[in-house]
């Protein structure tokens, strides 16, 4: 998950509101600490930190409450406004023109993952309908080449490049002509430091040759706040269209790296978020700290389901979120998800669920879940759909009929109750959640 130590940091906190009988002065004060701590860990400015905080306070507790909103709903919305402002207030798109040529230039510091995140752009609009290619004009970098086109071949995307040619400015206008009849072109140039003088030329001679439609700077997501002197750089040296973070997956700075960048003004419009092709999202702001609170990102959640074609039919989710399921309807859930990539990343979009489940839990239930069906078609209809018939005779049954031990049956019992206590108990937050004033993203 983006950000989890984080995340997890800053959901825990908010819990106190949560569970508190009275919102007072104490708790909004306590709150404002933990999440001082939370941001500072996260390698974020102490002078925005301060900012920040004075701001949740101040807003907190002397604002006027909204018609019809507690104080502990305010305090929550307090929070949310302040963080998405603070990561950047609107979603910026990439503007691709539909059935034109649209040339987009990735540049960057060496070892910041740009030719990984060119890969993963060109499969996000992939996805979406638009014939994409890539183009390799890193002649300085050895094995750029070899990359960059096994990436291509492995998401079935046509690629360009010129082995043993030094010249980059003509292999990306070769490329480009190349493939003038496609509607995404990504082109990767070599890395470069912002004190290199001739990597920074060539970068703009590329730029004049190809007038791509968007410089795209990939920023890792690792170095912290040092990101922002580097966007700054790459912004002030060519026409920066936009901004890639990198890396994001479990960073420790990430925090520092988003709020550097977005101190600078310039736009991030996607964010990488794991090591596999499909871990690039656009980045929506109002979406991310949603994920990040633990209040979901349900808009996501749905064009996951769309993209893995999961079938999820009305009752099924209701049953889910009311925590009335039976034994198949929770290995039903877990196989779509599981479609639609690792089940901690699936339930981080569902309201509630982000930081509710431990990790090893759902290691568990990724790593058992086979041997899970195997015991579960060794049941019959009334023990599927009522799990507290099965005593210890039936256990032995079915363990005998699955191949699996007894401990392994009771094992998923376990993790069945387990899964429907939590689920009860998330009700009351829900029905908050549903209630509050804003909307995630």
């Amino acid at each position: 998950m983006v950000l989890e130590k984080l995340g997890s940091s800053l959901y825990d906190a908010l819990q106190k509101v949560f569970r508190a009988a009275v919102v007072d002065e104490d708790l909004v004060k306590e709150l404002v600490r933990d999440f001082q701590r939370a941001l500072l860990q996260a390698d974020v400015n102490v002078q925005l930190v301060m900012e920040l905080s004075q701001d949740i306070q101040k807003r907190a507790l002397d604002e006027k409450l909204p018609p019809g909103i507690s104080r502990r709903e305010h305090v929550v919305k307090t929070v949310y406004d302040s963080l998405t402002n603070f990561v950047g207030e609107k979603p910026r798109q990439l503007e691709i023109r539909p059935g034109r040529q649209n040339v987009i230039m990735l540049i960057g510091i060496q070892g910041s993952g740009k030719t990984t995140q060119a890969a993963k752009l060109a499969r996000y609009f992939q996805k979406r309908g638009l014939k994409s290619a890539l183009i390799c004009a890193d002649t300085f970098r050895p094995g750029a080449y070899d990359q960059l086109q096994q990436l291509a071949e492995s998401i079935n995307v046509d690629f360009y490049g010129e082995p043993g040619n030094k010249d980059p400015v003509k292999v990306a206008r070769d490329g480009v002509k190349k493939f003038e009849d496609y509607e995404v072109v990504i082109l990767d140039t070599s890395g470069r430091h912002k004190e290199e003088k001739n990597l920074i030329v060539e970068m703009q001679q590329i730029a004049s040759a190809v007038k791509p439609q968007e410089i795209v700077l990939v920023l890792d997501g690792t170095i912290g706040q040092q990101a922002a002197a580097q966007a700054a750089a790459f912004n002030e040296a060519t026409d920066l269209g936009s901004i890639i973070v990198a890396k994001l997956d479990g960073s420790a700075r990430g925090g520092g790296a988003l709020s550097g960048v977005a101190a600078t003004g310039a736009p991030i419009k996607f964010i990488g978020v794991g090591e596999k092709i499909e871990d690039l999202e656009a980045f929506v702001p109002g979406r991310f700290i949603g994920r990040l609170l633990g209040m979901g990102d349900l808009e996501s959640l749905v064009a996951k389901v769309k993209e893995a074609e999961v079938d999820v039919s009305q009752k099924d989710l209701n049953a889910m979120l009311s925590g009335k399921f039976t034994l198949a309807d929770m290995y039903q859930q877990f196989e779509a998800m599981r479609k639609m990539g690792p089940l901690q990343k699936v339930l981080s979009m569902v309201p509630g669920f982000s930081y509710q489940l431990p990790e090893d839990q759902l290691e568990m239930a990724e790593e058992r879940m086979d041997r899970w069906k195997y015991i579960i078609d060794s049941m019959t209809p009334q023990e599927r759909g009522e799990p507290k018939t099965l005593n210890a005779s039936r256990v032995r049954r079915i363990a005998r009929g699955s191949g699996t031990t007894e401990k392994e049956v009771r094992e998923l019992i376990k993790q069945y109750n387990a899964m429907r206590k939590m689920l009860r108990q998330l009700k009351g937050r829900r029905r908050m959640l549903r209630r509050m004033p804003f909307k995630l993203g």
